[in-house]
């Protein structure tokens, strides 16, 4: 079975090529390499495991590259709020246009199988008991916005030749060749291994489902083989684990836990986080019994620690380092090699 991979230079790529690696699959890549220089360990290129790297802009998609595949994976996107507020536009281009772009091509080429990260940052601020999938939307940020454009998009290409799976996403966390510090429980887990702090800049009230990068990639894996009699031709599915709701303090304290001497600050003057929600999932359980997450909380904090132990990381001011994507993409404008609609110059 052939899978491409759009955006698998990234967080996630790195950790999904390898565990379909081991499943047998013959992968492809496709992607701009904003963040292919986002190494932790420079020793191992993670695409050694591809059959081929394509280099290119998904803004401008070469059709031939669906030629023979038999399932296209999307992960390409601006992908946090910060970088969704400093490129709007491009963010919408990118997230969603592109996205259903994609799914055009992959449609018209023969592809069976199309997977799209979508987030469940589309809940937004929502009170009361945890969003299931028929729950009403309220996406806060271009982002999340953005999630919300594309699974709209993607809904009428789906049919009994195309099967299509929106996977919503718990906020990622784990360890990658490519870690990104700009997630909650990475940022605190990075914190505690080189400052002995963790400076939550919320009150951590905030709710947050989270899944480990590596059950997101067990997760692709389902959606890449499912087939439209199990969820349906078009199928928009929370990814995650019931027990993996969280307030932002206790993701704090849990690291704070496994990783001795930490010490735990909240900013009590900080302006309300309106991004809070609670997940069911529920569904995802139903219907992907053998695919729901395995990894726990204690063993991605440890996960994360040893891999940052390993590469002897110990930047205690990480959060203006280039494993912060918006400072990454900022470098690369700076530097005179992107220009502001994000386009290698």
């Amino acid at each position: 079975m052939k899978i491409l991979i759009c955006g698998n230079m990234g967080y996630i790529g790195p950790i999904l090529v390898q565990h379909l690696k081991k499943k047998n699959f013959t992968l492809y890549g496709f992607d701009t390499g904003f963040f292919a220089s986002c190494l932790m360990d420079t020793t191992f290129l993670p695409e050694v495991y591809l059959k081929k790297q394509y280099f290119g802009d998904v803004r401008h998609l070469p059709d031939e590259i669906f030629d023979g595949m038999d399932a296209v994976v999307y992960l390409s996107a601006i992908s946090n709020d910060p970088m969704g507020k400093a490129f709007e536009k491009v963010t919408g281009d990118i997230n969603a246009e592109c996205a259903i772009l994609a799914a055009t091509k992959a449609k018209k080429a023969g592809v069976k199988n199309f997977v799209f990260a979508s987030s469940c940052s589309m809940y937004g601020y929502a009170e009361g008991g945890a969003r299931t999938e028929k729950d009403e939307l309220n996406p806060l940020t271009a982002y999340a916005r953005s999630k919300v454009a594309a699974e709209k998009g993607l809904q009428p290409l789906a049919d009994n030749n195309f099967t299509i799976t929106c996977l919503r996403f718990a906020t990622a966390c784990g360890f990658s060749p490519r870690i990104r510090l700009d997630l909650v429980l990475n940022d605190f887990v990075a914190g505690a291994i080189t400052s002995g702090k963790i400076e939550i800049l919320s009150d951590g009230t905030p709710w947050r489902p989270l899944i480990h990068v590596k059950d997101m990639s067990r997760a692709i894996e389902w959606a890449s083989t499912r087939s439209s009699d199990n969820g349906g031709e078009y199928l928009a599915v929370n990814a995650g684990s019931n027990e993996w709701n969280y307030q932002v303090k206790e993701l704090a304290e849990a690291v704070a836990k496994v990783i001795p001497n930490t010490t735990v600050t909240v900013n009590p003057d900080a302006a309300p986080d309106k991004r809070s929600y609670k997940v069911s999932f529920d569904l995802f359980k139903s219907l992907a019994p053998d695919y729901t997450p395995q990894v726990s909380l204690e063993q991605a904090v440890k996960d994360i620690a040893e891999g940052l132990e390993k590469a002897k990381f110990s930047d205690a001011n990480f959060r203006e380092s280039e494993y912060i994507r918006l400072v990454k993409l900022n470098r690369l404008k700076e530097a005179g090699l992107l220009n502001e609609n994000l386009e290698w110059i």
